[in-house]
């Protein structure tokens, strides 16, 4: 009879294990915690927004954090998605590989950039990749980055090919923060994500674009402003896509929201925060 009852107990705490876990495996009922670097902020809060406006029975906790240590947290299980922007190197990928066991597939949702700026009266109008190169090994050190293991910095680290531990710079803490402190330093360069001034329907981030000149990069005597038609076509330099990785091996929450932002409704989003949305592109029509 003991064993009868222990066998009962066992089947019934099983079902509610499973119960709860299919719970929280729906991509329209559950909760998960998604962490983003902080330069894309604005673009990740809109998404989860409106995702949780179609499905209200999900929550959707973001966390924002460098972008070394989101992947760090993604690997250890301790959050369901990811932003990235920069390439995972080799032996991250080895180490998603063997924490995470499932095949790597970053799912490209956005067009962003590494943006340059300097203070509104900077006689400053233009920099080359070459001038960046000099100046982030210049102990003048000029240039101002949030933060290193963040996204801007890691990105132009990586697509400069320049070691990080030789970089020199100096720190603001927070895109926003360089933006609404660079007058105070006329001389350096400031380096924040597109998304942190690209909504044009915010009045927070036209205020903050009011109070910055955007340089243009200059290659091959050409200059290139971060706008969307330079970053659709790659042209700007320091354009990068935005992507979503997940420890999600299944059609849950995670896989949900990530489906979500990749299709036409989150492309929307991604449109109206003033980016350039990976899977739709506008289409124009010539009438004769």
């Amino acid at each position: 009879m003991k064993k009868f009852k222990s066998f009962i107990f066992f089947i019934l705490a099983f079902s509610i294990i499973s119960c709860s876990q299919n719970e929280s495996s729906r991509p329209n009922k559950g909760e998960i915690v998604i962490a983003a670097d902080e330069s894309f902020r604005n673009v990740t809060e809109a998404l989860a927004e409106r995702y949780v406006a179609h499905y209200p029975e999900t929550k959707l906790h973001l966390k924002f954090q460098k972008e070394d240590y989101a992947l760090m947290d993604l690997l250890k299980q301790n959050v369901r998605v990811i932003v990235m922007s920069r390439e995972l190197t080799d032996k991250e990928k080895e180490l998603y590989k063997q924490m995470v066991d499932l095949p790597l597939k970053p799912a490209k949702f956005a067009g962003d950039a590494a943006v340059f700026i300097v203070a509104k009266n900077s006689p400053r109008n233009s920099i080359s990749i070459e001038d960046i190169k000099k100046e982030l090994q210049s102990d003048e050190k000029n240039i101002i980055f949030d933060g290193v293991n963040a996204s801007n910095f890691n990105f132009v680290a990586q697509k400069l090919n320049l070691p990080p531990q030789k970089i020199k710079y100096s720190l603001i803490k927070g895109n926003k923060g360089i933006v609404e402190q660079i007058n105070k330093f006329p001389n350096s360069i400031g380096v924040i994500s597109l998304n942190t001034i690209s909504n044009p329907y915010s009045l927070e981030a036209k205020n903050l674009r009011e109070q910055i000149k955007i340089l243009p990069i200059t290659v091959n005597n050409t200059s290139y402003l971060p706008d969307l038609e330079n970053i659709r076509n790659m042209k700007y330099p320091f354009t990068r896509i935005l992507y979503f990785l997940t420890n999600e091996g299944h059609f849950g929450l995670g896989n949900g929201f990530i489906r979500f932002s990749c299709t036409q409704k989150g492309q929307i989003v991604v449109s109206k925060e003033g980016l350039q949305p990976y899977n739709i592109f506008k289409r124009e029509v010539m009438m004769r």
